[in-house]
């Protein structure tokens, strides 16, 4: 008996008309967005979101399946199939390039990848009008995480630095081919972040490590280190205990408390406190 074809790089494609369907519902488009979809596979949403937007880029890393895909939308002039990879793209030239001031991203995300898209995404917020993913269930659950819950942790305050992030809908693995062993959800974004005056004007995927943004996303990551420890043990190799206690005391935060419990401000203003 034949083993049935496995998609490449860890694609799972939506085959549930029912979800494509609701997925599409739930996009915030407008009539002259610019869409740039990733990891477009077979074209299951292209469509859907040419039909509610002005231009959609569709941009597919396998080869045959952007050849196929672009064979297969060749006669519709409201979308185009870039054969790239979404990591090596630069976001803000294809919106200069289509005379568009912003875009509009889709995307369903492959699982273990996820992370490195977001940070690209993310070097081009500027000219990002808002972002839905579909993505791991674990991972949508990190990205809307609030302070004090389990799953907060450092790809929550990266995503809340650049965005407002809100779970749509919940996607099961039976709605993919193959499907997944895992759960998805729906994750939109709206780019507004709470603290516009850290970031950076540019978009570029090239951050400079002596600009705020790039050394603030390093102390968040250092004081994540170790999630059970305090931040006292977390900063401990690179300020004294002394001085991170009197910064804590500083902004009213008890000196055993831990990463997790900080919000996106109070990380900002550690970060300050200690430079």
């Amino acid at each position: 008996m034949r083993s049935k074809r496995r998609p490449k790089l860890g694609q799972h494609f939506l085959g549930s008309a029912a979800y494509r369907r609701r997925i599409a519902e739930a996009l915030d488009l407008r009539p002259d967005d610019l869409v740039m979809e990733i990891g477009a596979g077979r074209g299951a949403m292209t469509e859907l979101l040419a039909a509610r937007a002005g231009h959609v880029i569709a941009i597919e890393l396998d080869s045959a399946l952007a050849s196929k895909l672009e064979e297969q939308l060749r006669t519709d002039s409201r979308i185009e199939v870039l054969q790239t990879d979404i990591l090596s793209a630069d976001l803000a030239a294809l919106c200069r390039e289509r005379q568009a001031e912003k875009c509009f991203i889709f995307g369903n995300l492959p699982y273990y990848i996820t992370s490195p898209i977001l940070h690209h995404l993310f070097a081009f917020w500027t000219c990002i009008r808002a972002m839905v993913l579909l993505v791991q269930r674990e991972v949508a659950e990190r990205l809307t995480a609030t302070p004090g819950t389990r799953a907060y942790g450092y790809l929550s305050v990266l995503t809340q630095l650049y965005s407002q992030p809100r779970m749509v809908l919940g996607v099961p693995p039976g709605a993919f081919v193959p499907p997944p062993k895992v759960h998805s959800a729906l994750v939109s974004f709206q780019m507004r972040s709470r603290l516009p005056e850290w970031l950076g004007g540019a978009a570029t995927p090239a951050k400079s490590s002596t600009q705020p943004e790039t050394q603030f996303l390093d102390f968040v990551k250092r004081c994540f280190a170790q999630k059970r420890k305090r931040l006292l043990n977390n900063l401990g190799g690179i300020h004294s205990r002394a001085r991170v206690e009197k910064e804590l005391a500083g902004l009213e935060l008890p000196p055993n408390i831990r990463a997790e419990q900080l919000t996106l401000e109070q990380f900002a203003s550690l970060f300050h406190r200690l430079r």
